[in-house]
């Protein structure tokens, strides 16, 4: 490969480093000096956790954190070929957490399968399935006030599951100090 497809790829031909590689470490350099002054990353002085700002930070049994990502695992269940039947489940999650729309988008695959991701206000709900074996692997990761476990029961009586599996992930755990 020569330098010019290097180029095209974003790669720096001095340092063998992506140019994302670089936005990303000066990205997250900008976070951690505004976070540890309280200052949103743009610089205009706004506190993350303050209470009027619509994406606050969390705060719940002393940890500070930007939402809850709950990996769920739909396991033995029915009607997950189904486009129409994925998307009202995402609807019906949005309802039951206490979250805000703004588009659905799956895709069906052949011969079997379904892609598709729910985006919210709050962050977003995703899936990928493999119905040829029951299986449904959903992402379900929302910040302030909404209640992702909530989606827990709705995701079961969906898809007649015989067992659910759940992880849960902090996000962005320890970002921000906890103010006594």
């Amino acid at each position: 490969m020569d330098n010019a497809h290097l180029f095209q790829l974003g790669m720096d031909l001095e340092t063998g480093a992506t140019h994302e590689e670089g936005n990303t470490r000066a990205r997250l350099a900008l976070i951690t000096n505004t976070a540890a002054r309280g200052t949103g990353a743009a610089g205009g002085g706004a506190d993350v956790l303050a209470e009027e700002r619509k994406d606050h930070f969390i705060r719940r049994n002393g940890r500070v954190y930007a939402g809850t990502h709950l990996i769920i695992e739909v396991i033995g269940g029915d009607g997950l070929d189904s486009e129409a039947r994925i998307q009202k489940a995402f609807r019906d999650c949005v309802e039951a957490c206490g979250a805000t729309l703004l588009h659905i988008h799956t895709h069906k695959f052949s011969p079997q399968g379904v892609s598709g991701v729910a985006v919210l206000s709050e962050s977003h709900i995703s899936v990928h399935t493999w119905p040829e074996i029951g299986y449904g692997a959903f992402d379900v990761f929302m910040c302030g006030d909404a209640e992702p476990w909530k989606a827990i029961d709705v995701l079961r009586r969906a898809f007649d599951a015989r067992e659910i599996r759940v992880k849960e992930l902090l996000r962005g755990e320890g970002l921000i100090e906890a103010a006594d």
